[in-house]
């Protein structure tokens, strides 16, 4: 895909990885428009600022979005929790579904009439490896990314005939502010593996260009999950021992 005059959304785009994937494909001769909270962006392109933690907040920004004609939507921006599942809070489980799962899933909904019409368009979402590999303590983050990687299978079965391409990439763990310090620590102690946002993005770059379907970045993590898909309960046991090192971070001594 050329890049060149396409009109590309992204949710996100003011984050650690949505400035640098939205920086390169400005280089590339497309004209960007960034949903996010912030006030301002440092690059060029148009900011729609807004909220996608509410109802209230995502219909406002889909609404601005219909008047537009929008040949690619990246739904990137998320959010991360990580820690004991009884222990989140209501409000905050609801906010990291709505930002992670049903924002992307209502600005798709509202974008797709102008691709059908056009008979052309593309529908990216960025999961993660946790949304196939499903972690402890990161319950309502993976069920969210593996709801998105639902949605993105389904959408692309319905809508491959209308000449709109769904992607579902999955990136695993990455260095960006998004990870908490117990996340770090957990990373540490697990030896988990991390990348650094530039390697993202240049495999978010790519996967685009050639509209892939499904993209799972990193190995052995792109071997996991085909392993947990068809054996899960191996997968159990496999990260039983990580779940056990990770309880420590959890335990808050009492004087």
């Amino acid at each position: 895909m050329d890049f060149r005059n396409k009109h590309i959304v992204v949710t996100g785009g003011a984050g650690g990885i949505g400035s640098l994937l939205c920086r390169q494909l400005l280089a590339q001769g497309a004209k960007i428009t960034v949903i996010d909270r912030v006030n301002s962006i440092d690059f060029e392109g148009t900011l729609i600022q807004g909220d996608l933690a509410n109802l209230e907040g995502i219909a406002a920004i889909a609404h601005q979005l219909q008047k537009q004609s929008v040949d690619i939507l990246i739904n990137l921006a998320g959010l991360q929790y990580f820690g004991v599942f009884e222990e989140q809070s209501p409000e905050n489980t609801a906010l990291l579904y709505n930002v992670n799962l049903l924002a992307p899933v209502l600005l798709t909904q509202a974008l797709i009439p102008g691709m059908k019409k056009r008979g052309k368009g593309q529908v990216v979402n960025i999961g993660s490896t946790f949304g196939s590999i499903n972690f402890a303590f990161f319950i309502t983050y993976s069920s969210s990314k593996a709801g998105l990687q639902g949605f993105s299978e389904a959408l692309r079965r319905e809508v491959s005939s209308d000449g709109i391409d769904v992607t579902y990439i999955a990136p695993r763990a990455a260095k960006t502010p998004l990870n908490s310090e117990k996340v770090l620590k957990f990373a540490k102690i697990t030896k988990m593996n991390m990348d650094q946002p530039e390697w993202v993005v240049d495999k978010i770059i790519v996967a685009l260009k050639k509209g892939k379907k499904d993209v799972y970045l990193g190995f052995p993590e792109k071997l996991f999950v085909r392993i947990n898909a068809i054996l899960p309960r191996l997968v159990d046991f496999a990260l039983a021992e990580n779940t056990q090192k990770a309880k420590p971070l959890f335990v808050t001594s009492e004087l």
